[in-house]
């Protein structure tokens, strides 16, 4: 079955505006939905979802009903992916990132890693998360800050994708991490990329959708609970979380569009939360919160 995108070309603000309507339609859903620069002088850019070929009938209208308002003149075109190996693809220009102390790196770039440094190798593969994304290398930040300034004895990794900011923590203290993903495929690929980071203990791996499973009661409450998920799902989520968090205990945030931040801070805060600091990237932000003062 082929898969193929369905994308809209004009400026980056236009862009970033489709891709935030787009991922408050299809946040919870098994989409991937992205923006890419064309050309930085003309300010052109595209802004896509990617589908299976056999989705477009259900897809398609929904996107159409999704710019009618304000971007009713907008035109939706179709590319088919061709059959490429993107993990080799991705690899070849696959820099290393530094996020603090962390060095995220593939396997060619192992050379990379200098004495000081937290290095986590993640290859690009079927799990999101190779430090790459602004949200991930956000989050990478204020774990370093967050496990430096408070006393952390247990964590959550909340859509872990590809088990990279449980890893972090694991990496920096030996403490118990609970790491649940709605995708059994991505819980597969985190379990692989942690015994490639020698970590063979202290991370429970779990397939979970939402806080169902009787995994959250077993490990919890959590002095860290760390979600890099889309802002949508984090609003709606927000009651349950906080149940779930230790008295005094810390919560980062990310997966969050600028624009998007303040509806988070707001679920949050009447949660009982404050707001200690965002850290931007590239047009996506990180939040942080603490129970009672920040």
């Amino acid at each position: 079955m082929s898969e193929i995108r369905l994308y809209v070309t004009t400026t980056e603000k236009n862009a970033n505006r489709i891709l935030d309507l787009m991922s408050f339609a299809f946040g919870e859903e098994d989409y991937a939905i992205a923006t890419t620069e064309v050309d930085e002088k003309a300010d052109i850019w595209e802004a896509s979802i990617y589908l299976m070929a056999d989705q477009e009938d259900e897809v398609l209208p929904r996107v159409q009903d999704l710019l009618a308002d304000e971007f009713a003149d907008a035109t939706i075109e179709r590319e088919v992916i061709p059959d490429i190996d993107w993990i080799a693809k991705s690899l070849e220009g696959l820099k290393p990132v530094r996020a603090g102390r962390f060095l995220v790196h593939g396997s060619h770039d192992r050379d990379k890693v200098q004495a000081h440094d937290v290095a986590i190798e993640i290859d690009a593969g079927q799990a999101f998360g190779t430090g790459h994304h602004g949200t991930t290398a956000g989050c990478l930040e204020v774990i370093e800050q967050v496990v430096r300034s408070r006393k952390v004895r247990n964590t959550l990794d909340l859509g872990t994708g590809s088990g990279v900011l449980a890893i972090a923590v694991r990496k920096l203290l030996p403490v118990p991490v609970l790491a649940t993903d709605i995708d059994p495929i991505a819980v597969r690929v985190a379990k692989e990329n942690a015994r490639r980071n020698q970590i063979v203990e202290g991370i429970d791996f779990r397939t979970a959708p939402g806080f169902h499973s009787t995994a959250f009661r077993e490990h919890g409450p959590f002095d860290l609970v760390i979600a890099n998920i889309l802002a949508r799902p984090l609003i709606k989520m927000a009651p349950q979380l906080v149940t779930h968090l230790a008295p005094g205990g810390s919560v980062i945030l990310s997966g969050i569009l600028a624009e998007q931040r303040w509806k988070v801070i707001a679920a949050y805060s009447g949660r009982g939360l404050s707001h200690v600091k965002t850290i931007w990237r590239n047009g996506w932000v990180t939040i942080h919160f603490t129970q009672g003062k920040g």
